[in-house]
C-alpha cells in the first residue's frame, strides 16, 4: 500500500423518496391527501469518505452521488471515474464491503487498468468498520 495515499471507505444505501405519513388530522369523512412532485420511487446514494493516511491535518473529504434506482457494476465504476477527479490523481485505497458488484469480473477488469487506485474488502458482517455506515444513520433517523 502507498503510504502517502487516501484511504477512502464507500457504501451505498437506498432510500424511498414516497413521504411517509404516520398520522395526521382531517375533517370526519373527509380523507386527507399528500401531494407530491417526486417521480422516483427509489433511489441509491453512494457516499465515500477519504482520510489521508499520513497528513490528518487535511481533513476528511466526503464524496456523496445519488441517483434512482439501484446501483451496478457499471453504476459504481461511473462514481469510482467521478471520484477520480475528485481526487485529482492522487493515490486512493478503496475500501467496501463484499456486494459482487464491487467485485465482479467487470470490476476487477476496471480497476486493473486504474494505476490511481487499490481495492481492500472489509470484513463480512462488518459493518461497524465502515464510517459511511454512520453517515446513513444520521440520514435516516
Amino acid at each position: 500500500m502507498n503510504t502517502r495515499a487516501w484511504i477512502v471507505f464507500l457504501d451505498e444505501s437506498g432510500v424511498s423518496l414516497l413521504p411517509h405519513i404516520r398520522r395526521t388530522y382531517s375533517s370526519r369523512g373527509r380523507t386527507p391527501l399528500l401531494r407530491h412532485r417526486l417521480n422516483w420511487k427509489r433511489a441509491s446514494m453512494a457516499g465515500a469518505l477519504g482520510y489521508h493516511s499520513t497528513d490528518p491535518d487535511r481533513g476528511a473529504r466526503l464524496c456523496f452521488h445519488l441517483k434512482p434506482g439501484s446501483y451496478d457494476t457499471a453504476a459504481l465504476i461511473e462514481v469510482l471515474e467521478q471520484m477520480k477527479v475528485f481526487y485529482r490523481g492522487e493515490q486512493v485505497v478503496l475500501v467496501w464491503d463484499g456486494l459482487s458488484a464491487h467485485w465482479s469480473r467487470t470490476m476487477r477488469a476496471w480497476v486493473a487498468e486504474q494505476d490511481w487506485l487499490t481495492l481492500e474488502r472489509l470484513p463480512a458482517y462488518a459493518p461497524e468498520l465502515n464510517p459511511v455506515e454512520l453517515l446513513w444513520s444520521s440520514l435516516t433517523t
